[in-house]
């Protein structure tokens, strides 16, 4: 073979490997293969939870995959709240919270991290859907007090779309997970609901920047929602609706290392949910600054003004977008 030929070839390799890297990366893969493939073992090594008939109804919580190559997402519409995360390299991971409806479908669902783990807590037992997660972490999720359920537990729920390229083609069924409607009583996050509280800055827009990624909500006076915006674009579901929130909440939170890296070596962002700081809360085209805290892992966030006074939201989807206090 002459040295030409095989000049191309290595050079092909190495883009090949390149590209396959680089998508990795811009996914925020931390692991997990096939739809029958979680990195958890097989259903009687992972020890799954109780059934929610078994424990109580609880909510259904499922990774979301954010990346530009995800988009648009299934189902997340129907979702009573929407957490915004930064992940490795900066870019962005959604966890939907479903406990008022149950679409048919939810997806692309992706890997957990270690700080869901904290996020969670507030719900009593709740079931986390998800695909992959770093090794190391695996032993925490199976501790921890939820439900996982994965294409490796749980393997008629998922399905991979033929009409998208793996990693971006995984779809949750919530039917086969969750048997009914947990129901609005299962939404123990703290938030209040009901009138908007006095004061508060007339507001048009504003936007939430991670180092690869962003978010704008912009107030629709029509639609009486804020519109979802996700790097510079209109965010939409599959079936080609716009993404709207009746609460949009812009969390300042300590964001910090965790013990966890993904293949490429990129730390995993740990978003610190339990604690107390500023926030920005956005409802009715009008901007508060409040306060927030949730002392331990097993409360609810409360957001206050600064005299101490509960702050309602609109009733309807909330987005509470975590951002790294400066």
């Amino acid at each position: 073979m002459g040295r030409g030929v095989r000049g191309r070839r290595a050079a092909a390799t190495a883009a090949l490997l390149a590209a396959t890297m680089t998508a990795a990366l811009a996914a925020g893969c931390t692991g997990g293969g096939g739809a029958g493939d979680d990195g958890r073992g097989t259903p009687e090594e992972s020890k799954p939870g109780t059934s929610p008939s078994a424990s109580g109804l609880s909510v259904l919580a499922v990774k979301i995959d954010n990346a530009s190559a995800a988009r648009p997402s299934t189902g997340v519409d129907a979702a009573d709240v929407v957490y915004a995360e930064q992940v490795e390299g900066g870019l962005s991971r959604l966890m939907a919270v479903y406990a008022t409806r149950l679409p048919k479908t939810v997806g692309p669902v992706r890997s957990a991290r270690e700080s869901d783990l904290e996020l969670l807590r507030q719900f009593d037992r709740p079931t986390l859907a998800f695909s992959g997660a770093q090794k190391n972490l695996l032993p925490l999720i199976d501790k921890a007090p939820l439900r996982a359920e994965t294409p490796g537990n749980a393997p008629d729920a998922y399905f991979r779309a033929p009409d998208r390229q793996a990693p971006h083609n995984l779809y949750l069924r919530p039917s086969k997970v969750m048997p009914e409607t947990p129901g609005e009583a299962a939404l123990t996050t703290g938030f209040r609901y009901g009138s908007a509280p006095a004061g508060g800055t007339a507001t048009a827009s504003q936007t939430v920047r991670y180092p690869a990624a962003s978010f704008t909500f912009t107030w629709s006076k029509a639609r009486d929602r804020w519109l979802v915006g996700m790097d510079g674009s209109p965010a939409t579901t599959s079936d080609g609706k716009r993404m709207a929130a009746a609460t949009v909440v812009v969390q300042s939170v300590k964001v910090r290392e965790s013990a966890f890296r993904d293949f490429l070596g990129n730390n995993t962002p740990y978003t610190e949910t339990v604690g107390s700081g500023k926030a920005k809360v956005l409802r009715d085209g009008r901007a508060y600054d409040v306060d927030w805290k949730r002392e331990k892992a097993t409360d609810g966030t409360a957001f206050t003004t600064g005299d101490g006074t509960p702050v309602n939201f609109a009733k309807g989807q909330v987005w509470v977008v975590y951002t790294e206090a400066r």
